[in-house]
């Protein structure tokens, strides 16, 4: 299984950006998807997450100003709004069994241990004042 992201990049404070994550090699249908974000010399911060059904879930840092979506081709979309300089990270797309709440602890594998059964590579946004 690979999770391939996209978006990202240089946004001024007050804009937005949007990131994409699309997970190829799956052979079943359930499954969520999350996001992380690692900013420098920063702990990994779980940002939003989604589950098979379309239930987001989101922080507190991001919530009213990223909205996380999931198409029918199983694309996750990430909607970051009036962004600062707080949330330049690098940020990780992931996927596991259950993603009930934003936060790594949270997650199930379909193993059923705690946490991610996949990563994505991470994709950059810097968000300048």
């Amino acid at each position: 299984v690979e999770l391939v992201e996209s978006g990202g990049g240089s946004v001024q404070a007050g804009g937005s950006a949007r990131l994409s994550c699309f997970a190829v090699g799956y052979t079943h249908s359930g499954y969520c998807l999350g996001w992380f974000r690692r900013a420098p010399g920063e702990e990994r911060e779980g940002v939003a997450s989604i589950d098979e059904d379309g239930k987001p879930h989101y922080s507190d840092s991001v919530k009213g100003r990223f909205t996380i979506s999931m198409d029918s081709a199983k694309r996750s979309y990430l909607q970051m709004n009036n962004l600062t300089p707080e949330d330049t990270a690098t940020y990780y797309c992931a996927s596991a069994f259950a993603c009930p709440s934003p936060n790594y602890k949270d997650y199930r594998r379909f193993d059923g241990s705690i946490g991610v059964d996949h990563w994505g590579k991470g994709t950059l946004v810097t968000v300048s004042s």
